[in-house]
């Protein structure tokens, strides 16, 4: 079901902080960051300017559309708390959309990847693979419209669509702790 109103899309899922504002087929506003590091801190004012540049206030949006990765672990995890966040406090939708649909959502023809370090990529299946593995990839869009593309699926998307969540490919490279945990002395 399509939504008539507003949607917000966004994106820090790599070294990149994007957002883009849609009012049906039309682009409000759009802007997209490179950075490596720090989206936590310049996602929510990034968002301000968008919705600034394009004349229009929280209030106005009608659904939210998040990149759920896969890509970098921390970045994912900023963008979908906050547009769970922000969809609670809104009171409107918030939508989860995959790089690898982004990806299929510009109609070219090969195998959606996603970069991954040491000369892998992801691949939908899923599965990291050697990049030279895949014959024909696709790569994400520029992160401008990478925004654009996850803000038009959005807006598409079934209005009970599930909150969204991060899209991990394999588990996170932290470890437990091998030492033993500290004795914690009762002076009682």
């Amino acid at each position: 079901m399509a939504s008539d109103g507003l949607v917000l899309g966004f994106d820090t899922s790599a070294a990149h902080c994007a957002a883009a504002l849609l009012a049906g087929e039309r682009v409000l506003a759009c802007r997209a960051e490179e950075m490596g590091r720090g989206q936590a801190e310049r996602l929510m004012p990034l968002l301000e300017e968008v919705l600034e540049s394009g004349g229009v206030t929280w209030r106005k949006l009608a659904r939210i559309g998040v990149g759920t990765g896969p890509g970098n672990f921390t970045g994912i995890r900023i963008s979908v708390a906050a547009a769970r966040g922000l969809a609670l406090a809104l009171e409107i939708p918030a939508i989860g959309v995959s790089t690898f649909d982004a990806i299929r959502a510009g109609g070219g023809a090969g195998t959606p990847v996603v970069a991954a370090p040491r000369g892998m990529v992801h691949v939908a299946t899923p599965a990291l693979v050697p990049v030279e593995s895949v014959a024909d990839p696709l790569w994400p869009p520029a992160p401008a419209l990478l925004a654009q593309a996850i803000a038009r699926i959005a807006q598409n998307a079934p209005e009970d669509s599930p909150p969204p969540a991060p899209l991990y490919l394999r588990p996170a490279d932290a470890a437990p702790a091998r030492d033993a945990p500290p004795m914690i002395l009762d002076d009682a």
